[in-house]
């Protein structure tokens, strides 16, 4: 089920779809997108030549779009206040915002025969580009209505491929305790995924089953944008040497040279999705993917930047989730509730450790890992303590898994600015 207070009403009739929606309201913050002489303006960024099927049809009322890919796409943590869908669907993703916006180019939101945006949100956090492939039990193609308009897609996948989640918990949270393995062999494992063939074959094959699925010989401006990540740290601050995310007491260290192999693993992934992209392109006469790198957009945004004592749950500037930590939603959304009667944890308070991992492991959530983990370092010692005590204790929300798996995710400012930079790289198409 979708948060009813963002996703107002679900399509109905032939069209019913889960995942698929129309927007009735236009939530606060949205950058409408205004229609002049039967073409899309946008009030801050240029207009996207790529937006050109904006332009009003009588014989095609209604437009939209599909967003595919992982927990980056999902929007993860961004806005939600209570319980969550099974795939961490945020109100504030950059895929939601879009939709938002182009909900309010279309005129939607004064009556119900409104034409409206047809917006199939099939990002599931923990995707993989197996999982988004046709065949699969989860496959997010043959979940893919293509009955309703789709004019585009948006796509962010790569991070669980190549075992993001691995090295956070060896490197970083050590959520499994002594028993994460080491911070080395972590970055190893994902270095030889980024060496090998596996992943660009795997997104190859995902970008080109899309295309055919919405057969692109019958719509020249069908577009892919597929977004990348972002590096997580400054690695030049000699002071965050000291400071540490670790969820037990005495964690792991953020020294620099940690910081510097973690930013370039992100470059690196970002580089083989580019690569993949151009070459993907290079058989058509014009492009049909774009990728848009909005890493530099998280410049001064990052963790262990100068003068921040880490971890800093009120700082809004940091466009990094924390584990547990708020969303910084201009609108004070929060990202969880806090109670009194919360408690610290204890072992009944976590997943079966005897039975979580193998469920854990092949849903690919991060928090369900991360609890999972913790669960079974509770088990095998219960006299440890979490590096932060007092937080959890005030957190009624510490036993949900989006408390975990959040962590590392975009909050909302970095959602915003990821949708900037996708209309300023959809605007250069112009030229």
């Amino acid at each position: 089920m979708c948060p009813k207070d963002w996703l107002a009403e679900p399509l109905t009739g032939a069209s019913a779809l889960s995942g698929s929606w129309r927007y009735q309201e236009r939530p606060e913050g949205q950058h409408a997108l205004t229609v002049s002489d039967g073409r899309p303006q946008f009030p801050e960024w240029p207009r996207p030549a790529s937006l050109a099927f904006f332009r009003p049809d009588p014989r095609r009322p209604q437009t939209g779009f599909v967003a595919l890919g992982d927990s980056y796409s999902a929007g993860i943590g961004t806005g939600v206040d209570g319980p969550e869908d099974d795939c961490r669907h945020g109100l504030h993703g950059y895929p939601a915002l879009i939709a938002r916006d182009f909900e309010a180019s279309q005129g939607g939101g004064r009556g119900r025969n409104d034409s409206v945006v047809a917006f199939q949100f099939l990002s599931c956090t923990g995707s993989t580009t197996e999982e988004i492939l046709s065949g699969g039990a989860e496959s997010q193609l043959d979940n893919f209505n293509t009955s309703l308009p789709a004019d585009f897609a948006l796509l962010s996948v790569g991070g669980n491929d190549l075992g993001f989640f691995e090295v956070m918990n060896a490197c970083i949270f050590r959520f499994y305790n002594f028993y994460s393995g080491t911070c080395e062999t972590a970055l190893q494992h994902a270095q030889e995924r980024l060496e090998g063939d596996e992943f660009e074959q795997r997104l190859q094959i995902v970008i080109l089953e899309l295309l055919d699925k919405v057969r692109w010989e019958k719509k020249p401006w069908f577009l892919i944008t597929v977004t990348g990540y972002a590096r997580f740290f400054n690695d030049q601050t000699a002071e965050c040497d000291e400071m540490s995310l670790g969820v037990w007491w005495q964690g792991p260290k953020l020294k620099r040279e940690l910081r510097v192999r973690m930013n370039a693993m992100v470059q690196a992934v970002n580089q083989k999705i580019e690569s993949t992209v151009a070459l993907i392109n290079s058989r058509f006469t014009s492009a049909k993917v774009l990728f848009v790198d909005y890493d530099k957009q998280f410049d001064s945004h990052r963790f262990c930047e100068p003068g921040v004592q880490e971890p800093d749950y009120s700082r809004n500037d940091t466009w990094f989730f924390l584990v547990g930590g708020p969303d910084n939603a201009r609108n004070n959304v929060q990202g969880s509730r806090f109670a009194q009667a919360a408690t610290v944890p204890a072992k009944s308070d976590f997943l079966d450790p005897d039975t979580c991992l193998e469920p854990a492991a092949r849903s690919g959530d991060w928090g369900v890992l991360a609890l999972c983990y913790m669960a079974m370092s509770k088990a095998q010692d219960p006299t440890l303590k979490p590096a932060r005590d007092e937080f959890m204790a005030q957190n009624s929300m510490w036993y949900v898994p989006t408390y975990y798996g959040k962590t590392f995710h975009p909050r909302t400012r970095g959602h915003e600015a990821i949708r900037d930079m996708i209309y300023e790289t959809w605007a250069k198409l112009e030229k």
